[in-house]
């Protein structure tokens, strides 16, 4: 009689876990199979990957080669550009 109370106890879980296994398996035996849709996108998923392990291997070459020079990537063109004009003691040129 223990282990009836302790199963009417979990009846929710177990109907739960009955149905997602349930559904689970319906959506597998009625979904394309995995090997089917990597057929048709390998293509597209090896492009992706070798431009992906291209972005990575670059942008590390380009870390260290910014390390290297003791600023970081862009530093001196943002502090030419956030600059303030040099001759600021005259006064603004009219043009006619």
């Amino acid at each position: 009689m223990d282990i009836q109370t302790k199963l009417i106890q979990y009846r929710y879980h177990f109907t739960i876990a009955i149905l997602a296994s349930l559904i689970i398996v319906s959506l597998s035996c009625a979904t394309t199979h995995l090997p089917t849709i990597l057929a048709y996108f390998w293509p597209l998923f090896a492009s992706t990957t070798v431009f992906l392990v291209a972005v990575i291997a670059f942008g590390g070459f380009s870390q260290l080669a910014t390390e290297g020079h003791g600023e970081k990537a862009g530093e001196g063109l943002l502090d030419y550009v956030a600059a303030r004009p040099e001759h600021t003691d005259q006064e603004p040129q009219k043009f006619d």
